[in-house]
């Protein structure tokens, strides 16, 4: 079982996919037994995403995978999940995603000191192919400087 303090899932291909404009750390609901199988690390965030219903932000496409000691009363593992934010920052991002192009995905869960469950969510505009690309010379030009510098070193 993994420690709780090193519970760090990343969403890599929202950060290929979109240039984030902002970030923001959301509480999330959960039931059940969900809260068990984060701390073993059992979590999936690849196609997650944000949207509104209500006046109430919503992921969805966070995978869950159900705790494996779960009885019947086992969560469900794709279920959208309600976010907690201020009111402040609900309506700042609702505002955010009335212009073209720009969507809320989920780019990182991790578990605080307390033990309680963030999702850092992030602001993004989607990239086109030219632009992811150029996106990984820039992580490849990086890579190789900071390969020459620990030889160096």
């Amino acid at each position: 079982m993994a420690d709780y303090k090193n519970i760090n899932i990343r969403n890599k291909r929202a950060t290929f996919d979109y240039e984030i404009l902002e970030q923001y750390t959301a509480g999330v609901v959960l039931v059940g037994t969900e809260i068990k199988s984060i701390r073993m690390g059992k979590v999936s965030m690849v196609d997650s995403y944000c949207y509104f219903s209500e006046g109430e932000l919503w992921i969805r496409g966070v995978n869950i995978a159900e705790y494996s000691w779960g009885t019947c009363n086992n969560h469900i593992p794709k279920r959208d999940r309600k976010l907690l934010l201020t009111a402040k920052e609900l309506a700042k991002l609702s505002r955010a995603t009335q212009d073209k192009g720009v969507t809320i995905v989920g780019l990182r869960l991790f578990l605080n000191e307390r033990g309680l469950a963030k999702i850092v969510i992030g602001l993004g505009r989607g990239r086109k192919s030219y632009d992811k690309r150029e996106y990984l010379k820039a992580n490849d030009a990086r890579r190789e400087m900071d390969q020459a510098m620990k030889r160096y070193k």
